[in-house]
């Protein structure tokens, strides 16, 4: 304590405040030890607040974990991971069951780490946005119920350029983002964002390399073809139903579907009956009074479950474990959710299509990869297949499997600007369903390399 203080008021004397006060706020963020972490944790980690806008309020929270000392973090890249809904955690998802190192137990007071993990590949960095999810916050109660794509995305570079300067040692890294379902949103608007505003920068803070989604929200128009299509296909709908929703649904606003769409949407949710939609063969769990709508389209509504969200919610409202992420300082009058009860509902903006901003970050010659869990039927990957064709890209690399220890792990198709990656027996969060073959995936990335082609061992 003493120590920092001094270094405080040495930094105060010679006027170099900004990086002082980034240095002292970063260490203020430093995570000592979470409630209930395996022994075995080697790598740093950081969570707190970073405020995008002073007049309403709104601040939002992080976690980074940094990769394992002895893979030498400082030479890795950053990844900033975003979940969707819109009005879902990334901490939740993303960063606690899926490609985060730590994982809740189904005690929902301890965790384990997860062999798979991101962080050995780079330096992880979930943000719960917008506003109202999860403990980010805004002081300005209706920012809640006015949130939508657009704030979302200018909030989230907000957090970002203030972020960097709380960690400086990450100015001019190479930067990715990553994310899936509603992300499909997120990610590209803020890409475009980042790059629109590095234009002309020599040396960019926020050395942005490029992104990839998964199981994406992407095209309004091509998801809801390719989702009914998939629902048929699958056996999953009857004929009539299947007909009815081309009619009443296809060509119209997801956001706003007519009455007609409507009915049919929920004829197809009667005949589905009980699966998990997410995930269409894994035994849905049977605590269905925790079930979470986490979907803004239509057809998401039947929210999924695989258990680990009731844990989530269990850790994720502990006081130490609060204490320990410096969060829910102010207090907040509700519980801390894996999905927000009100942000989604009120979602005010939702552009129709992606596409044209995946043209313009594609020409600008950014790294974009897609990649699809094949047995999600709530954006399927019939809905992206449709999406990617509607680019019109040039193919260099047909259709072909991809192997992991002499097994087909799925299929990619390489085209010019874009490479698609099928994950086979993945469902709408892949790293949930296939944690061993997203790593391959990730690292693939990474390298910007295409998926192995042969059936030998990787």
């Amino acid at each position: 304590m003493g120590n920092s203080l001094f270094f405080f008021v040495l930094c105060f004397s010679f006027v170099v405040l900004e990086t002082c006060y980034s240095f002292s706020d970063q260490e203020k963020d430093k995570i000592e030890q979470l409630p209930g972490q395996p022994p075995n944790v080697d790598f740093s980690q950081y969570s707190g607040y970073v405020t995008v806008n002073q007049q309403s309020g709104r601040s939002l929270f992080y976690w980074l974990t940094e990769s394992p000392a002895n893979r030498d973090p400082k030479s890795r890249p950053l990844l900033l991971w975003l979940n969707g809904g819109p009005g879902c955690s990334s901490v939740a998802y993303g960063a606690a069951e899926e490609i985060g190192p730590l994982h809740i137990n189904s005690d929902g007071k301890t965790l384990f780490s997860n062999p798979y993990s991101w962080n050995k590949l780079a330096n992880l960095l979930f943000l719960e946005s917008p506003a109202g999810v999860g403990y980010s916050y805004s002081n300005t109660t209706s920012d809640l119920y006015n949130s939508g794509d657009a704030r979302t995305a200018e909030d989230s570079y907000v957090f970002l350029v203030n972020w960097f300067e709380r960690f400086p040692q990450y100015k001019h890294r190479d930067f990715y983002i990553a994310g899936e379902s509603y992300a499909g949103h997120y990610v590209p608007q803020l890409s475009k964002i980042i790059y629109e505003r590095n234009k002309g920068v020599k040396n960019p803070v926020i050395n942005f390399k490029g992104f990839m989604v998964g199981n994406a929200v992407t095209d309004d128009y091509n998801d809801y073809v390719g989702t009914f299509e998939y629902w048929w296909t699958h056996g999953l709908i009857s004929d009539s139903t299947y007909k009815s929703l081309q009619t009443t649904c296809e060509g119209k606003s997801s956001e706003h579907p007519p009455i007609e769409c409507i009915r049919a949407l929920n004829a197809a949710e009667m005949e589905q009956g009980n699966i998990d939609p997410y995930s269409i063969y894994t035994k849905p769990c049977n605590i269905t009074s925790s079930l979470k709508r986490r979907g803004h389209y239509p057809w998401m509504r039947g929210a999924y479950d695989p258990c680990t969200e009731r844990y989530a919610n269990q850790y994720f409202n502990l006081p130490e474990v609060q204490k320990a992420f410096h969060a829910n300082m102010t207090k907040l009058s509700y519980p801390w959710k894996t999905c927000s009860d009100v942000v989604g509902e009120y979602w005010a903006d939702s552009p129709l299509s992606m596409l044209p901003i995946y043209k313009e970050l594609m020409a600008a010659g950014l790294r974009v990869w897609v990649f699809s869990g094949d047995t999600d039927s709530v954006v399927p990957i019939t809905a992206t297949r449709y999406s990617i064709d509607a680019l019109n890209l040039t193919t260099i690399a047909n259709w072909y499997p991809w192997y992991d220890n002499g097994k087909v792990a799925g299929w990619s198709q390489i085209y010019e600007g874009l490479t698609f990656v099928t994950v086979t027996g993945a469902g709408h969060e892949v790293p949930l369903h296939r944690p061993r073959q997203a790593f391959i995936l990730f690292r693939s990335f990474l390298e910007n390399k295409a998926m192995q082609r042969s059936q030998n061992s990787i």
